[in-house]
């Protein structure tokens, strides 16, 4: 195949072509400048960007641009492939990211809505957990879940901004999975 022949070929977005499943129980539509995903979790909205296309059918969602060999519409293909695939995951599957709080005496309470963080400071830190958004304690480890998978991350970096971890004994608060680089601390100097 010559290049040249298909210039089609050469400017695909190759996230942005994979069509996206809709499982059963799910459904999708568009509503003015929104598309809306209905599942058995809850419902989820986004706006969609004038250069993108949204075809949807009876089991899938394929996702397209005017223009292919537009840099900025390339971007925003596979873009809007992925928010919508989140958007059709999320309504399914509950996104989650857990929490590890690290040090002596630190403690974290839930009181309704409310993630309460005793993480050193001379006061309780509290954070409101918006609609949506669950949080679930287990010892020292917060799970933060719900079917928007930007709002989830978006709140576990809130809650992980309060008291980052710290080099030396790797005190505060941090992903699960997160790997944090130790720092040797300052040894006295020998004598000779």
């Amino acid at each position: 195949m010559n290049i040249f022949e298909d210039l089609n070929y050469v400017f695909m977005s190759r996230l942005g072509k994979l069509p996206i499943k809709l499982p059963a129980e799910t459904q999708a539509k568009i509503e003015g400048d929104f598309i809306i995903v209905k599942g058995p979790k809850g419902e989820l909205k986004e706006k969609i960007h004038k250069l993108v296309n949204i075809d949807i059918k009876e089991e899938e969602i394929i996702v397209s641009v005017k223009d292919a060999k537009n840099k900025k519409e390339r971007a925003l293909w596979g873009l809007f492939r992925s928010l919508i695939n989140n958007m059709v995951q999320g309504v399914n599957q509950d996104f989650e990211k857990k929490l590890e709080v690290v040090g002596v005496g630190y403690r974290v309470s839930l009181s309704g809505k409310e993630l309460i963080l005793n993480v050193g400071y001379s006061h309780p830190v509290s954070i409101t957990l918006p609609e949506g958004i669950n949080a679930e304690i287990e010892g020292n480890i917060i799970t933060i879940s719900g079917i928007s998978k930007q709002q989830v991350g978006e709140i576990a970096a809130q809650i992980r901004k309060v008291k980052k971890p710290e080099p030396y004994k790797g005190k505060g608060i941090k992903y699960q999975d997160e790997i944090i680089r130790r720092k040797e601390g300052k040894t006295a100097a020998k004598g000779e």
